[in-house]
């Protein structure tokens, strides 16, 4: 056997030890990315949302949110502090607050149809110096809610709860304002602070903040 014919056998030897390495590979790439897929579409989606304001418009997002994705099968968390936590209470007392949201338009839920459609843009100073002006906010957005068939914040809450959304009390904010866990519903998850809050987020696919 000559060297070149030597040569030759290795070279066709490497060659397929190359081609069948490539083979692996690819093969590889491919199962991998096969169970990857299998693994997100399996995968139960997870929500948690940090909420932070107790007015009565603003508790509509995040029960909205919650009971969707719920309704979806993700799985939701929610962390109530500082005045969101107000939304946990036995008594729903909410209000609307026009003076904290300067560009709300203000519509009638009274009227004929044209007078309907204004949109009142007060001014805050408007506001804030005519008294009683948030309870007749607050009255009009609960009579609008009504006829608009939406759900009160009482029953979008329950649905959460029956859903199985966790619902996690700010133990700081107990604390910080001197508040009693017997004003608060008994379908509390837990009282926990911001370190169980944070070490919950790490797994969470989506985080929101409102």
């Amino acid at each position: 056997m000559t060297a070149d014919t030597k040569n030759t056998g290795k070279d066709l030897v490497q060659s397929a030890e190359n081609e069948l390495n490539e083979w692996l590979d690819k093969r590889f790439d491919e199962l991998f990315s096969q169970k990857m897929a299998e693994y997100e579409t399996k995968k139960t989606p997870s929500l948690s949302l940090m909420v932070t304001k107790g007015t009565l418009d603003w508790a509509y997002p995040p029960f909205i949110i919650a009971s969707t994705a719920a309704a979806l099968g993700w799985q939701v968390s929610m962390f109530f502090t500082f005045y969101g936590l107000n939304l946990l209470k036995k008594d729903l007392e909410l209000e609307i607050s026009p003076l904290g949201n300067p560009a709300m338009p203000m519509k009638m839920p009274f009227g004929p149809k044209w007078f309907r459609e204004v949109e009142w843009n007060m001014p805050n100073l408007i506001m804030a110096g005519v008294p009683g002006f948030e309870k007749i906010a607050t009255s009009m957005m609960k009579k609008t809610i009504d006829e608009k068939g939406v759900a009160p914040i009482e029953q979008l809450r329950e649905i959460c709860i029956e859903s199985d959304v966790k619902l996690i009390g700010c133990q700081m904010t107990v604390e910080l304002f001197g508040l009693s866990r017997d004003a608060f519903i008994p379908e509390l998850s837990e009282w926990a602070g911001a370190a169980t809050y944070l070490q919950l987020t790490q797994s969470t696919d989506i985080n929101l903040f409102i």
